[in-house]
């Protein structure tokens, strides 16, 4: 079977197209009526994508043909029942099965639009759904809408497992028994989750109802401007009493985030911290595709194209002569932008890269292109998500969240703020449109005429947008490239005490001190790579699907394990060996880069590498899987590194050692 197996694998890696062909097909016949229901589509696309661990298939075509394959076969079963209406159904062989047919009618007029999102997911009746959406007329739309989304999440439900599968089959069988039992687990611990959640509904909803009774009650008694207030925000007798309540928590969540952000950026703490480990992480990750995307989606933000889309909003309120909302509109607009300026005037806190702008616009926090586009296109949505039809709702704010998220990821990976003046940014925005909306809605909203609203914010955004993108793009792509922020440093005098310039800790993702940097390594990492495999060190195992399984394994090797990839403000491990321990034991040995060069006036420039070394001990809680635990311990792991090489030196960082588990000496190599 394993020879015939890996016959199969070697042809579909020599014929990958032809796999993701099949895979297309298996899921667009999954849609189709009558072969639907026995040709097996979902079998099929799992027992391929099986085939990826072992093969030549890529994870990607195999989720994209899958997702293609079922968007296309629901779109040609809905085509069917448009096009020839009931007929179909008496035709052959759709004729041979009313029972199935009239299930899936009453299915669909059961459930409405989502059932061809819930069909989907429903044997037998999935590949009628589609059909019985032509022919009831569903709103083409609405059906595609339904049809993308649910083929987004039924793909990769069975793509992923198939590879899951894959993977372990290529391993002991015991592994795959472990991988169902972990399984089995996390599937219960979902449903003791889903009923602890509906049990606290249950009992937490009543407790909430007389609360609120309470409280009116006590808003009914007198007539204080408290007691006003709350019965004008939480009368349930009231239209925009769900909508007031919910806008109230909203403020207040929004509120504490933003305190809770600037009282971090105030006092340097721990998500100071974090700021440039997001920075420089996303930095390394910057590609040419993605700076050419990045830098249109922030010209999008730019101030040119807020104020054209704030003027065309204005001047369609204008001509509906809705004066109150125009009022609104520029306090959401104006305001924003005034009080962001005011926050950074007071803060001066300084960008990443500090030359990108000038004047006010040289202070970081919060961002200005997140804080205004939030608070403009949050409060747009306000205003016509109260006039849409349910169908349109969520397209719509789906739409305007996009976009402010996008703006605000863009000004993170080009590294124009920190990721608390983005942080801060969105909670500022959302707590002014909390507070306008609010307002707004105690004082008799006014007609809007959504539709006409947002067609001129759409067209008002695809032209000054795109006549900013192309005027803007190519030197705006020079302003925000990337920059290497390095300087260097002379061997000698990074022996004699300039390697204390180099950072003591390692400082995680989210900004948190962890462990101490015990080793510093000067001069070209390929030939510390050598010299190490020489002296007993090994190449840590690199993460794919079979070396993540690996940790089902009953008894595994230590040294074909995986290490974590563990962060160093950012930048992830330049190299990661690891030398075998008596028992389920291993050192782990991991360098990272630093901004700085080290030259001796001969050679070229090398990066110095700081580095951890950690004793990682194998634990098999349940006797499910394999954890590895870190001993608190740095000068033992250190020490054996040092037994490693020759010509290092140890140097005293810290006089005196805050934890017994540290001496506060270093290893310096060359």
């Amino acid at each position: 079977m394993a020879e015939y197996v890996s016959t199969i694998a070697a042809w579909v890696g020599s014929h990958p197209y032809v796999a993701y062909t099949l895979v297309f097909f298996a899921a667009l016949i999954e849609a189709i009526p009558v072969a639907g229901v026995f040709v097996p589509g979902s079998v099929t696309i799992i027992a391929i994508s099986a085939l990826v661990p072992s093969s030549g298939l890529g994870l990607w075509p195999l989720l994209i043909a899958a997702i293609a394959g079922a968007i296309a076969g629901d779109g040609l079963a809905f085509w069917l029942g448009r096009r020839f209406h009931r007929e179909i159904l008496g035709r052959w062989p759709l004729n041979r099965y009313p029972r199935v047919a009239a299930s899936s009618e009453a299915f669909f007029l059961r459930h409405g639009g989502k059932s061809v999102f819930l069909g989907r997911f429903t044997p037998a009746l999935r590949a009628f759904v589609p059909l019985f959406a032509g022919i009831l007329h569903m709103p083409a739309r609405r059906f595609y809408v339904s049809n993308v989304l649910s083929a987004l999440i039924w793909a990769p439900a069975h793509v992923i497992p198939g590879v899951l599968l894959g993977a372990s089959l290529s391993l002991a069988g015991a592994v795959a028994g472990r991988l169902a039992a972990l399984l089995l687990a996390l599937l219960a611990v979902a449903w003791l989750s889903t009923w602890a959640v509906r049990y606290a509904i249950r009992r937490g909803l009543p407790l909430a109802e007389a609360m609120t009774a309470r409280s009116l009650a006590w808003a009914r008694g007198g007539d204080s401007w408290a007691r006003r207030s709350l019965l004008a925000l939480f009368d349930p007798n009231r239209k925009e009493f769900r909508v007031l309540l919910a806008l109230a928590g909203i403020l207040i969540g929004a509120a504490w985030v933003f305190l809770g952000v600037l009282e971090d950026v105030a006092t340097g703490d721990t998500l100071v911290r974090a700021d440039t480990a997001v920075y420089d992480l996303l930095q390394e990750l910057r590609t040419p595709i993605g700076d050419v995307v990045m830098v249109a989606v922030t010209e999008l933000g730019d101030s040119r194209v807020v104020i054209a889309v704030s003027l065309a909003a204005l001047g369609w309120l204008a001509w509906q002569r809705a004066w109150r909302t125009m009022a609104y509109w520029i306090a959401a607009v104006s305001l924003a932008s005034g009080f962001n300026t005011a926050i950074k005037v007071a803060l001066t806190r300084p960008r990443p890269v500090p030359e990108l702008y000038q004047g006010w616009g040289a202070f970081s926090f919060p961002s200005g292109h997140t804080t205004v586009n939030a608070a403009m296109y949050g409060f747009l949505v306000f205003l016509v998500a109260r006039e849409l039809r349910p169908a349109w709702k969520v397209p719509t704010v789906a739409a305007a969240m996009s976009i402010i998220f996008m703006i605000a990821l863009s000004r993170l990976y080009l590294g124009a703020h920190w990721l608390s003046d983005v942080v801060g940014g969105l909670a500022f925005g959302t707590t002014w449109i909390a507070v306008l909306a609010i307002a707004y809605g105690h004082h008799r909203p006014q007609r809007v005429r959504a539709r006409g609203l947002l067609a001129i914010v759409g067209v008002t955004l695809i032209l000054a947008g795109g006549t900013n993108i192309s005027l803007r793009n190519d030197t705006d792509r020079a302003l925000y490239a990337v920059r290497e922020e390095t300087r260097t440093l002379a061997l000698g005098e990074w022996w004699d005490g300039g390697w204390r310039e180099l950072p003591a800790h390692r400082v995680g993702l989210a900004g948190g001190i962890e462990e101490p940097l015990t080793v510093q390594w000067a001069g070209d990492l390929a030939l510390a790579r050598k010299r190490l495999l020489g002296a007993g060190w090994i190449e840590a195992q690199p993460w794919s699907a079979r070396a993540a399984l690996s940790w089902l394994a009953p008894v595994p090797d230590p040294l074909g394990l995986p290490a974590w990839p563990l962060l160093q403000e950012g930048r992830v491990p330049a190299m990661t060996l690891v030398h075998p321990l008596a028992g389920d034991a291993r050192l782990v040995l991991r360098l990272w880069a630093t901004s700085v060069l080290a030259t001796d006036g001969q050679a070229a420039p090398e990066p110095l590498w700081v580095g951890a070394v950690a004793e990682e001990h194998l634990r098999r809680p349940l006797g499910l899987l394999t954890v590895s635990t870190a001993v608190a311990d740095a000068t033992g792991p250190r020490q054996a590194l040092a037994a490693s090489v020759d010509g290092g030196g140890l140097v005293q960082r810290i006089a005196n050692p805050p934890t017994p588990a540290w001496d506060g000496r270093v290893l310096l190599v060359r």
